[in-house]
């Protein structure tokens, strides 16, 4: 009996361990195209629709998107993806740029 609870202890713990892992991440994405005061409401509006984000700031001035989300429910990529069929290309700031 106490080896069969352990083994569905063990087995439990392994199934929930990916979600433990997961949690809110920022990331500023470099954001082209935007050419007037409007764009940045259509990025902000295209990448708050991605399920799970929850904040979106974004630059017109430095044409940068700060994103807050869940990575257990999106990732950059689909981040980026919303942006672009927007017409605002996305890219993942790199560090020192």
């Amino acid at each position: 009996m106490k080896t069969s609870l352990s083994a569905l202890a063990l087995i439990a713990s392994v199934m929930v361990a990916p979600a433990a892992f997961a949690g809110e991440r920022t990331m500023t994405f470099t954001v082209d195209n935007m050419t007037c005061a409007s764009c940045p409401y259509i990025v902000k509006t295209s990448m708050a629709a991605v399920p799970g984000v929850a904040k979106v700031a974004v630059s017109f001035q430095t044409r940068t998107a700060t994103v807050t989300f869940d990575d257990a429910r999106t990732n950059p990529d689909a981040i980026a993806a919303a942006s672009m069929n927007a017409g605002f290309p996305a890219h993942p700031k790199r560090k020192g740029s």
